[in-house]
């Protein structure tokens, strides 16, 4: 009986053969699937996401769990999946645990690359080359340093450095990315001192105070350029001091704006500000900025002359007069 229901079976399927199969739509339908699950892992979850935070710190806090991290990651835009990212860090990275701290990043990396820095504490913190320039005001600072670091507050910086005018001295700094504020006010404080220090004879020779010597430097920095036309400029200064006469130094009026570059008009020289050395005798309250080293060398090494003004012509030089008539003589042969 089996024999010959095995060979009907057989003669069924020799005189009705089948149609077409229909496992090709279905294979088709499965590549199908299986291409497009392949490109969103690539695209959507491997590759870094569209906003990924370059020059931006991102912190591990202590004692933060792997779903933490996961979290903090997705959020922060650094990996486009938290669940992703703890898959990755369970398979090929199970045996390291995350390091906490600040994580800086200058590109973009892929999930592999982001699992590998945090397993491995690779924190990317490296030095951020930062330059302040001579005769820099706090407020110029702050904007040069508001623009380089990204934790940098620039309210608590002019708060704090409100007393430290001119006492923050300028120079080429190199600076972790995660630097607090406070940490970049005492670095720039202590260098001045320190670099004061190589002048510590000349200023206790000169006689005069600490603050005054700063005080002149600053406004020397912003008068001259030249260590030579500084020292005949302190001397002018200096001697109009003496003689309770005012300074009449243009230069305290960007100070008073908070503006780099100003000219006075006349309106500006009517300014009830303590700063105002057309209307006040003396020198400024304090700074008007960070002297160099050379200016304040050059304020306790005046030429010693009784000149009383002086201008920069036309000429590119420096033109002194004992007399305000003199003094006019120049202003029509050099700037008229």
């Amino acid at each position: 009986m089996f024999f010959e229901w095995w060979r009907a079976r057989a003669v069924r399927r020799v005189s009705c053969p089948r149609g077409p199969s229909n496992r090709a739509p279905f294979m088709g339908l499965l590549l199908g699937v299986l291409i497009g699950t392949s490109a969103w892992g690539w695209f959507g979850v491997y590759q870094p996401p569209s906003f990924f935070p370059i020059k931006t710190i991102v912190t591990i806090p202590e004692g933060a769990t792997l779903s933490g991290v996961a979290s903090i990651l997705q959020k922060e835009q650094v990996v486009q999946s938290a669940l992703a990212f703890r898959v990755f860090v369970t398979l090929f990275n199970s045996k390291e645990q995350i390091r906490a701290g600040d994580y800086y990043f200058n590109e973009r990396l892929t999930l592999h690359e982001v699992a590998e820095r945090f397993t491995h504490g690779e924190f990317g913190l490296e030095s951020v080359r930062v330059t302040i320039p001579e005769g820099a005001t706090t407020y110029q600072m702050a904007h040069i340093f508001e623009e380089r670091f990204e934790r940098f507050d620039t309210g608590e910086f002019l708060m704090l450095a409100e007393e430290k005018e001119g006492y923050l001295f300028p120079d080429t700094y190199f600076f972790l990315p995660n630097v607090s504020t406070s940490q970049i006010l005492t670095t720039m404080e202590r260098t001045f001192y320190e670099r004061l220090q190589t002048l510590e004879e000349k200023i206790a020779a000169f006689g005069r105070p600490v603050h005054e010597v700063v005080t002149m430097a600053s406004l020397l920095e912003k008068e001259a350029r030249e260590y030579d036309e500084r020292q005949i400029i302190a001397g002018v200064l200096w001697s109009r001091l003496q003689i309770e006469m005012p300074l009449q130094v243009d230069a305290v009026f960007g100070f008073i704006e908070k503006t780099d570059t100003f000219s006075p008009k006349y309106s500006h020289l009517e300014s009830e500000s303590l700063y105002n050395t057309y209307k006040n005798t003396g020198l400024p309250p304090g700074p008007i900025g960070s002297p160099s080293l050379e200016a304040i060398e050059a304020a306790v090494t005046p030429v010693e002359t009784d000149a009383l003004f002086y201008l920069h012509g036309r000429d590119g030089v420096l033109h002194i007069a004992h007399t305000y008539a003199e003094h006019l003589v120049n202003r029509r042969s050099y700037l008229d």
